[in-house]
Protein backbone atom coordinates (compact mmCIF):
# COMPACT_ATOMS: atom_id res chain seq x y z
CA UNK A 1 0.00 0.00 0.00
CA UNK A 2 0.86 3.48 -0.76
CA UNK A 3 1.28 6.44 1.78
CA UNK A 4 0.98 9.87 0.86
CA UNK A 5 2.48 12.86 2.97
CA UNK A 6 2.37 16.37 1.83
CA UNK A 7 5.69 17.58 2.46
CA UNK A 8 9.02 15.92 4.09
CA UNK A 9 8.50 17.62 7.36
CA UNK A 10 5.83 14.76 7.89
CA UNK A 11 8.22 12.19 6.42
CA UNK A 12 9.82 11.17 9.97
CA UNK A 13 6.89 11.24 12.01
CA UNK A 14 4.88 8.83 9.54
CA UNK A 15 7.63 6.33 9.19
CA UNK A 16 7.74 5.65 12.65
CA UNK A 17 4.18 5.18 13.16
CA UNK A 18 4.40 2.81 9.91
CA UNK A 19 7.31 0.94 11.51
CA UNK A 20 8.85 -1.99 10.21
CA UNK A 21 5.40 -3.31 8.35
CA UNK A 22 5.73 -0.88 5.86
CA UNK A 23 8.78 -0.44 3.54
CA UNK A 24 9.86 3.16 3.05
CA UNK A 25 9.80 3.32 -0.33
CA UNK A 26 5.72 2.60 -0.21
CA UNK A 27 5.86 6.45 1.58
CA UNK A 28 5.71 8.48 -0.99
CA UNK A 29 6.35 12.72 -0.57
CA UNK A 30 4.63 15.12 -2.65
CA UNK A 31 6.35 18.61 -2.27
CA UNK A 32 3.95 21.07 -4.13
CA UNK A 33 1.69 23.36 -1.55
CA UNK A 34 -1.28 23.01 -3.35
CA UNK A 35 -2.94 25.68 -1.01
CA UNK A 36 -1.06 28.72 -3.24
CA UNK A 37 -0.25 29.73 -7.03
CA UNK A 38 -1.89 28.80 -9.98
CA UNK A 39 -3.19 25.04 -10.53
CA UNK A 40 -3.84 25.38 -14.26
CA UNK A 41 -1.71 22.98 -16.10
CA UNK A 42 -0.81 20.63 -13.11
CA UNK A 43 -2.27 17.58 -14.57
CA UNK A 44 -0.63 18.10 -17.43
CA UNK A 45 3.01 17.63 -17.44
CA UNK A 46 5.67 19.71 -17.64
CA UNK A 47 3.62 21.75 -15.48
CA UNK A 48 5.48 24.77 -16.81
CA UNK A 49 2.71 27.45 -15.27
CA UNK A 50 3.05 25.88 -12.01
CA UNK A 51 6.93 25.34 -12.11
CA UNK A 52 7.27 29.08 -13.03
CA UNK A 53 5.34 29.96 -10.08
CA UNK A 54 7.93 28.13 -8.01
CA UNK A 55 10.47 30.12 -9.91
CA UNK A 56 9.23 33.25 -8.86
CA UNK A 57 8.72 32.70 -5.22
CA UNK A 58 11.71 30.79 -4.61
CA UNK A 59 14.27 33.62 -3.03
CA UNK A 60 17.49 34.37 -5.23
CA UNK A 61 19.51 34.12 -2.78
CA UNK A 62 18.92 30.60 -1.50
CA UNK A 63 20.51 27.98 -3.79
CA UNK A 64 20.56 26.02 -5.48
CA UNK A 65 16.78 26.14 -6.51
CA UNK A 66 15.44 23.17 -6.83
CA UNK A 67 14.27 22.25 -10.53
CA UNK A 68 10.69 22.45 -10.04
CA UNK A 69 9.96 21.82 -13.49
CA UNK A 70 10.74 17.70 -12.58
CA UNK A 71 9.32 17.55 -9.73
CA UNK A 72 5.87 18.66 -10.68
CA UNK A 73 6.50 16.67 -13.69
CA UNK A 74 7.07 13.40 -11.91
CA UNK A 75 4.63 13.84 -9.30
CA UNK A 76 1.92 14.96 -12.10
CA UNK A 77 3.27 11.33 -13.94
CA UNK A 78 3.31 8.78 -11.52
CA UNK A 79 -0.47 10.44 -9.99
CA UNK A 80 -1.45 10.06 -13.72
CA UNK A 81 -0.77 5.97 -13.19
CA UNK A 82 -1.80 5.60 -9.77
CA UNK A 83 -4.99 4.48 -10.92
CA UNK A 84 -3.58 1.46 -13.49
CA UNK A 85 -1.22 -0.22 -10.21
CA UNK A 86 -2.36 -2.70 -8.15
CA UNK A 87 -1.52 -1.30 -4.11
CA UNK A 88 -4.27 0.61 -2.56
CA UNK A 89 -3.31 4.25 -1.51
CA UNK A 90 -3.34 5.80 2.15
CA UNK A 91 -3.05 9.33 2.23
CA UNK A 92 -2.42 11.11 5.84
CA UNK A 93 -3.64 14.83 6.48
CA UNK A 94 -4.32 17.35 8.91
CA UNK A 95 -5.99 20.76 8.89
CA UNK A 96 -3.41 21.97 6.33
CA UNK A 97 -5.28 23.25 2.90
CA UNK A 98 -2.28 21.51 1.54
CA UNK A 99 -3.18 18.41 2.58
CA UNK A 100 -6.87 18.42 2.01
CA UNK A 101 -6.14 19.44 -1.59
CA UNK A 102 -3.61 16.65 -1.48
CA UNK A 103 -6.20 13.99 -0.63
CA UNK A 104 -8.92 15.77 -3.36
CA UNK A 105 -6.38 15.59 -5.93
CA UNK A 106 -5.55 11.71 -5.34
CA UNK A 107 -9.22 11.02 -5.49
CA UNK A 108 -9.51 12.81 -8.41
CA UNK A 109 -6.63 10.42 -9.84
CA UNK A 110 -8.33 7.46 -8.83
CA UNK A 111 -11.79 8.46 -9.99
CA UNK A 112 -12.64 5.54 -12.55
CA UNK A 113 -10.14 3.00 -10.66
CA UNK A 114 -11.59 0.55 -8.07
CA UNK A 115 -8.68 0.79 -5.89
CA UNK A 116 -8.83 1.24 -2.41
CA UNK A 117 -8.66 4.59 -1.02
CA UNK A 118 -7.77 5.32 2.89
CA UNK A 119 -7.43 7.97 5.21
CA UNK A 120 -5.59 8.96 8.26
CA UNK A 121 -6.80 11.81 9.41
CA UNK A 122 -4.39 13.93 11.98
CA UNK A 123 -6.51 16.90 12.27
CA UNK A 124 -8.97 18.95 14.50
CA UNK A 125 -10.78 19.67 11.54
CA UNK A 126 -10.56 23.32 12.65
CA UNK A 127 -8.10 25.07 10.11
CA UNK A 128 -8.09 28.05 12.30
CA UNK A 129 -4.45 28.86 13.96
CA UNK A 130 -5.70 28.11 17.59
CA UNK A 131 -6.86 24.84 17.01
CA UNK A 132 -5.04 23.50 13.81
CA UNK A 133 -2.64 20.20 13.21
CA UNK A 134 -1.25 19.79 10.80
CA UNK A 135 0.52 15.90 10.11
CA UNK A 136 4.16 17.45 11.18
CA UNK A 137 2.82 19.02 13.89
CA UNK A 138 2.22 15.65 15.68
CA UNK A 139 5.19 13.97 17.69
CA UNK A 140 6.09 10.45 16.03
CA UNK A 141 4.28 8.90 19.07
CA UNK A 142 1.21 10.76 18.98
CA UNK A 143 0.95 10.07 14.87
CA UNK A 144 1.59 6.13 16.13
CA UNK A 145 -1.93 6.13 18.07
CA UNK A 146 -3.57 8.21 15.18
CA UNK A 147 -2.85 5.75 12.92
CA UNK A 148 -6.11 4.58 12.25
CA UNK A 149 -6.76 3.87 8.64
CA UNK A 150 -10.11 4.91 7.41
CA UNK A 151 -11.56 3.88 4.00
CA UNK A 152 -12.71 6.26 2.24
CA UNK A 153 -16.40 5.75 0.68
CA UNK A 154 -17.66 6.05 -3.01
CA UNK A 155 -19.59 9.20 -1.66
CA UNK A 156 -16.77 11.17 0.09
CA UNK A 157 -14.61 10.62 -2.76
CA UNK A 158 -17.30 11.64 -5.12
CA UNK A 159 -17.56 14.88 -3.36
CA UNK A 160 -13.91 15.09 -3.01
CA UNK A 161 -13.16 14.97 -6.92
CA UNK A 162 -16.16 17.23 -7.25
CA UNK A 163 -13.68 19.37 -4.73
CA UNK A 164 -10.66 19.31 -6.72
CA UNK A 165 -12.27 19.67 -9.92
CA UNK A 166 -13.94 22.98 -8.61
CA UNK A 167 -10.22 24.51 -7.17
CA UNK A 168 -9.16 24.05 -10.73
CA UNK A 169 -11.53 25.26 -12.36
CA UNK A 170 -11.70 28.18 -10.03
CA UNK A 171 -8.12 29.58 -10.38
CA UNK A 172 -7.37 31.71 -7.15
CA UNK A 173 -4.27 32.03 -6.41
CA UNK A 174 -4.81 31.07 -2.53
CA UNK A 175 -7.12 28.52 -1.51
CA UNK A 176 -7.91 28.26 2.27
CA UNK A 177 -9.46 25.23 3.88
CA UNK A 178 -12.83 26.53 6.57
CA UNK A 179 -16.05 24.05 7.36
CA UNK A 180 -14.59 21.12 5.10
CA UNK A 181 -14.84 23.32 1.56
CA UNK A 182 -11.77 25.55 -0.45
CA UNK A 183 -12.83 29.18 -0.67
CA UNK A 184 -10.60 30.86 -3.55
CA UNK A 185 -9.13 34.33 -3.25
CA UNK A 186 -6.51 36.43 -4.95
CA UNK A 187 -3.25 37.48 -2.84
CA UNK A 188 -5.50 40.90 -1.75
CA UNK A 189 -6.10 40.13 1.06
CA UNK A 190 -2.72 38.43 2.64
CA UNK A 191 -0.57 41.41 0.96
CA UNK A 192 -2.92 43.73 3.04
CA UNK A 193 -2.55 41.83 6.00
CA UNK A 194 1.62 41.95 4.90
CA UNK A 195 0.95 45.56 5.14
CA UNK A 196 -1.19 45.89 8.23
CA UNK A 197 2.06 44.53 9.83
CA UNK A 198 4.37 47.14 8.20
CA UNK A 199 4.91 50.76 9.84
CA UNK A 200 6.50 53.62 8.84
CA UNK A 201 9.66 52.63 10.53
CA UNK A 202 11.81 49.73 9.64
CA UNK A 203 11.05 46.37 11.02
CA UNK A 204 13.00 43.20 10.68
CA UNK A 205 11.26 41.31 7.76
CA UNK A 206 11.12 38.02 9.67
CA UNK A 207 9.13 39.42 11.69
CA UNK A 208 6.59 41.14 10.18
CA UNK A 209 6.34 37.62 7.95
CA UNK A 210 5.69 36.40 11.21
CA UNK A 211 3.20 38.41 12.38
CA UNK A 212 1.13 37.04 9.40
CA UNK A 213 2.01 33.66 10.13
CA UNK A 214 1.01 33.68 13.68
CA UNK A 215 -3.13 34.90 12.24
CA UNK A 216 -3.47 33.02 8.82
CA UNK A 217 -6.50 30.95 9.45
CA UNK A 218 -7.02 28.45 6.89
CA UNK A 219 -3.52 28.02 5.37
CA UNK A 220 -0.29 27.30 6.34
CA UNK A 221 1.28 30.94 4.76
CA UNK A 222 4.88 29.72 4.81
CA UNK A 223 7.96 32.22 4.75
CA UNK A 224 8.99 31.68 1.05
CA UNK A 225 5.60 32.64 0.12
CA UNK A 226 5.21 35.71 2.31
CA UNK A 227 8.36 36.99 1.09
CA UNK A 228 7.48 36.78 -2.28
CA UNK A 229 4.60 38.51 -1.50
CA UNK A 230 6.84 41.11 0.22
CA UNK A 231 9.05 41.35 -2.98
CA UNK A 232 5.79 41.94 -5.51
CA UNK A 233 4.84 44.86 -2.88
CA UNK A 234 8.07 46.49 -3.42
CA UNK A 235 8.08 45.97 -7.09
CA UNK A 236 4.47 48.06 -6.66
CA UNK A 237 6.17 50.96 -4.37
CA UNK A 238 4.09 49.83 -1.60
CA UNK A 239 7.08 49.25 0.64
CA UNK A 240 10.30 49.33 0.73
CA UNK A 241 13.13 46.15 1.54
CA UNK A 242 16.65 46.92 2.86
CA UNK A 243 19.40 44.77 3.95
CA UNK A 244 21.56 42.08 2.82
CA UNK A 245 19.68 38.94 2.61
CA UNK A 246 20.96 35.85 4.76
CA UNK A 247 21.12 32.58 3.90
CA UNK A 248 17.62 31.37 4.34
CA UNK A 249 16.78 34.75 1.44
CA UNK A 250 14.94 37.03 3.96
CA UNK A 251 17.00 36.72 7.43
CA UNK A 252 18.43 40.44 7.87
CA UNK A 253 16.04 42.28 5.51
CA UNK A 254 14.13 44.99 7.17
CA UNK A 255 10.89 46.30 5.43
CA UNK A 256 8.60 49.64 5.61
CA UNK A 257 5.47 51.45 4.31
CA UNK A 258 7.05 53.66 1.42
CA UNK A 259 6.02 57.43 2.01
Amino acid sequence: MWHLVCGDNAVEGVAFALGETVPLECLRVLLDDLAVGPLKGIEQPPCTRRAAFWRAVWPEAVQPAPDFEAGLDEDARWLAGLAGQSQAVTVWHGDSASEQLLLARVAAALEHSELPLWEVPCGTGDSRVANRRAVAMHRPAELAGLYLPKLVGLERRQQLVAQWRGVLAEGAGIRRWRDGAFHGEDFSLIDADLLGHCTAEWRPLGRVMAGVMAGCDGFFASDFFLFWRARELAAQGRVEIDGEPASNGYGGLRVRLTG
